[in-house]
């Protein structure tokens, strides 16, 4: 016979998860992605020679796509959430990558311009979406 373990509510005293210091470092790395990305583009724009140029322009490229597309499915789990969000950066880099390569118009700058361009486009899209959705509901209601 096999015994099933039913967790019960804590009492009252017992002692919760707080937010406190480093309880919550998401600001912190969101700060520091924003700060490797921002490098990573200025290293681009500015043709430097740095050895640090190829890496952060590469990191660039994928975190600010997978960022957008991270707010866009907020439903998923967060493992799921975070593969499609990979996956997708790593699709649309390549779409711009074929469709600058079609028109020959190949450039660096000009792909982080198109891969950046893209991924506000669907940043900004993600709160007019959630309004449109409350909206609906409220008028269904």
């Amino acid at each position: 016979m096999q015994t099933i373990h039913v967790k019960t509510a804590s009492p009252q005293g017992a002692e919760r998860a707080r937010p406190g210091p480093g309880r919550d470092l998401s600001p912190l790395l969101a700060g520091a992605a924003t700060a490797v990305g921002g490098t990573g583009a200025l290293l681009a724009f500015t043709g430097s020679d740095s050895v640090l140029r190829g890496p952060l322009t590469m990191f660039l490229l994928l975190a600010v796509p997978a960022a957008a597309i991270a707010a866009a499915l907020r439903g998923l789990d967060p493992f799921g959430r975070a593969l499609a969000s990979v996956a997708g950066a790593v699709v649309l880099d390549m779409l711009v990558a074929q469709g600058m390569l079609a028109v020959h118009r190949w450039s660096v700058s000009g792909g982080l311009v198109a891969v950046t361009a893209f991924s506000s486009l669907v940043l900004l899209l993600v709160p007019v979406r959630r309004r449109r959705g409350r909206t609906a509901s409220r008028q269904g209601s």
